[in-house]
């Protein structure tokens, strides 16, 4: 399933009660899924890491009440009102905190503590064939979750990453090279490799980073190959027209055929519309006269970090006009 069709089945879900196991390869952001769909619904997520916890974690602690001992439960897990318990890497944990969190998650108790009724619960985990250090979970348990399986997609990471300030630069190549967004071979065991996670690594070094160390550490977040790709895009990137001149003049600035070149001014050109004062009218003059791929790219992500431009009625006509070719998502 796509990232959003995890995130609306979850806002479907969690109201039911039924617990929930999200599978996902590494790096793909199902834990901002689940915030995403929890904060839909106006719940709180209390998110637990099972790899860092042990079995009696969450027992608590005993104490001494008379001649029995009473079990102190952990202040980490709810007491009240209503949410999300997310159990994140539940496959990667040791099989003692497996048989913990399971019954929590089946039972709704563990020793004297009980998961309040308002509360859901959603565990999450790498999948096997990914060698993420997973633990096979027995069928009869696994029987007993619903199952949603995540696969990342370069458009619904598009639209999250230009409202989230992920670097232009990194948006514009992907744009241009959408099958770089995920790319992982288990056989191969790379040390980096790129997923949606560590292309968001890229965009938090790239303006701290020298130029001449820009393809080691690139490199390093994203592996070798992606790296050389990205570095040759950004050069191609920064050598744009001067901006200010292209919104002076919407009407009459040079469009660009090559197509590499069309993502890089797209890019480029959606930063202009995050101040409060951005030139949208001219901004959308131009990106008008784009082709209609790059004119929906620009609108789209427009729209994704300065939400005024639907107030303009040229974008109002031209979404009209692109949903009756079907370019354009209906509303």
């Amino acid at each position: 399933m796509r990232p959003r069709e995890v995130r609306d089945a979850l806002a479907a879900l969690i109201p039911t009660g039924r617990p929930i196991f999200l599978w996902d390869p590494p790096g793909c952001g199902k834990s901002s899924l689940v915030r995403q769909a929890a904060a839909a619904l106006g719940l709180s997520v209390v998110d637990l890491r099972a790899t860092l916890l042990d079995p009696v974690d969450l027992r608590g602690l005993p104490r001494l009440d008379g001649d029995s001992a009473v079990w102190l439960p952990p202040a980490f897990l709810p007491r009240a009102g209503a949410g999300v318990l997310f159990l994140d890497e539940l496959a990667q944990a040791a099989p003692l905190v497996q048989a913990a969190c399971l019954q929590l998650t089946l039972d709704r108790r563990v020793g004297e503590y009980e998961l309040p009724a308002g509360w859901a619960v959603i565990a999450a985990s790498n999948r096997a064939e990914d060698r993420a250090g997973t633990h096979r979970l027995i069928s009869p348990l696994l029987n007993r979750f619903v199952h949603l399986d995540l696969h990342p997609a370069a458009e619904d990471w598009q639209a999250r990453a230009a409202a989230a300030g992920i670097a232009p630069e990194v948006r514009a190549f992907l744009q241009y090279r959408p099958g770089l967004l995920f790319e992982f071979d288990p056989q191969a065991n790379p040390r980096a490799f790129p997923t949606p996670r560590s292309w968001q690594f890229v965009s938090d070094v790239l303006a701290r980073t020298p130029a001449e160390l820009l393809h080691p550490v690139a490199a390093g977040c994203v592996g070798d190959g992606p790296a050389v790709e990205f570095v040759g895009f950004l050069k191609l990137y920064r050598d744009l027209p001067d901006l200010d001149r292209v919104l002076a003049r919407p009407d009459a600035a040079p469009v660009p055929r090559e197509p590499a070149v069309l993502y890089a001014l797209v890019g480029a050109l959606v930063e202009r519309c995050r101040p409060a004062k951005a030139p949208l009218p001219s901004f959308v003059a131009y990106a008008l006269r784009l082709p209609d791929e790059f004119a929906l790219l620009a609108l789209r992500d427009g729209l994704a970090v300065n939400p005024k431009l639907a107030g303009l009625p040229a974008v109002q006509q031209w979404i009209a006009k692109a949903r009756r070719k079907g370019l354009f998502p209906a509303a």
